[in-house]
């Protein structure tokens, strides 16, 4: 071999040399790109579980508050402005009137179910101590508004609770004789005074009274009631100072069967609020604002003897109580001077009324419409200053159809006629040009 041929073979060595090197370079380039790209996505599956870990514990804790916000939505539960409570299977639980708990359960079920059912097969003549650890029939809330809610029972009886000042509380026993049982709260105290029993709670007073066949008394320091077919058992509450005579003669209407509707109109939040309260006899009632400082309430009564309505008012639904005059079916009622005179108006030719302006509550009266007899009859209270028959008001922001007012179409201060002269002025206009 030459020289030359020598030194080839040596470069070609040498070349092949090189080529092998960088190409085991470029393996073990390759071999760590992959062991970096493989590292890498440890990290990212690691960041991926931890993701998925993070989601699924913010899902858990939108669930849970989900559930919560759900459970605060229940419709089993209500909460008002004075009045709270549930309603937990078969008893009416954790009432409260004006943030204080007053009975840790309410609970009703017919007598002929209570009796049967009794382990001492009971026959009745033991009235108010039958009612005494009672089963009682389920409950279901059948409907909620704004100023009460109507819980149905299993029994036959309905039971309502009204969130106004007195937080009242209704049960009426309907075809059946029902018996009632109010487990009173650990704080609470019952004792039984002139046919009625008073519930003292905290700065609370409370008072239970029968309206038709039936009695209610303590027993065992619980509240316990024995009603018979169509009768009600009305609970009304107090705050301090408030039960004074004017209130024990509302008690004594409604007790003697005198006063069959009660009703509220106030404004909360800018908004009114109304409610009825009836006791009993086949009677329903329903308020509503047709006009600025008016209120309508129209009684269905099935029996033709007539009733007070007490109704209470706030200014500012009524406007000035001192121009406040009252209507029945559109025919002024007759102002009455004294109880005795309000009374006399029933089975007369002439419903009267009359107002008496709450101490207690500035700004509040109570109207005593004393309607002289029924069917259906609409009692009007006018506080005057803007109130119009035709049930319109004049600051109430909507429009009727002959509203003048501009829409997003129109010409800002043209009517229709208006927008056409316009148009035809600047048609002029152009042509001139």
């Amino acid at each position: 071999m030459n020289r030359g041929a020598a030194l080839l073979v040596a470069l070609l060595v040498a070349t092949s040399t090189v080529t092998m090197a960088a190409a085991g370079a470029a393996a073990t380039t390759a071999d760590g790109s992959s062991t970096t790209i493989e590292t890498d996505a440890e990290v990212d599956g690691g960041t991926s579980l931890e993701a998925d870990a993070d989601a699924s514990t913010e899902t858990d804790a939108t669930l849970t508050a989900q559930s919560s916000s759900d459970a605060g939505a229940d419709s089993s539960a209500y909460a008002g402005a004075n009045v709270a409570f549930d309603v937990q299977g078969d008893a009416i639980t954790d009432y409260r009137v004006g943030g204080e708990r007053t009975f840790a359960s309410v609970a009703v079920q017919s007598q002929s179910e209570a009796d049967s059912s009794s382990s001492g097969g009971l026959d009745g003549s033991l009235g108010l101590e039958a009612a005494t650890n009672l089963n009682g029939a389920g409950l279901s809330v059948a409907s909620q508004t704004q100023a009460s809610a109507q819980i149905t029972a299993d029994s036959g009886a309905t039971l309502s609770a009204h969130d106004t000042q007195r937080g009242t509380l209704v049960v009426e026993s309907g075809g059946e004789a029902q018996y009632v049982e109010a487990d009173l709260a650990a704080e609470a105290q019952a004792s039984e005074t002139e046919n009625r029993v008073l519930v003292e709670t905290g700065d609370r007073k409370g008072v239970f009274l029968v309206v038709g066949n039936g009695e209610v008394g303590v027993t065992d320091g619980n509240v316990t009631a024995d009603l018979g077919a169509n009768a009600t058992l009305t609970f009304r509450s107090y705050a301090e100072g408030e039960r004074d005579e004017g209130a024990k003669y509302e008690e004594s209407l409604i007790a003697e069967g005198n006063a069959a509707v009660e009703v509220t109109a106030e404004q909360r939040s800018g908004e009114l609020v109304t409610d009825a309260v009836t006791y009993g006899q086949e009677t329903s009632a329903n308020v509503s604002q047709t006009a600025k400082n008016r209120v309508d309430v129209t009684i269905d009564r099935a029996v033709h003897e007539g009733t007070v309505v007490m109704t209470t008012v706030s200014e500012e639904a009524v406007g000035s109580f001192e121009n406040l005059s009252v209507r029945i079916d559109g025919e002024a009622a007759v102002k009455a001077s004294s109880r005795s005179e309000l009374e006399s108006a029933i089975g007369s030719d002439q419903s009267r009324y009359m107002v008496v302006q709450d101490a207690q509550a500035e700004g509040q009266a109570t109207v005593y419409i004393a309607v002289n007899h029924f069917s259906t009859r609409t009692a009007t209270i006018d506080g005057g200053n803007g109130g119009s028959d035709d049930g319109t008001s004049g600051d109430d922001g909507g429009s009727g159809d002959g509203s003048t007012g501009s829409s997003g179409d129109s010409t800002p201060g043209f009517g229709v006629g208006g927008a056409l002269v316009a148009l035809v002025i600047g048609t002029g206009a152009r042509i001139r040009r």
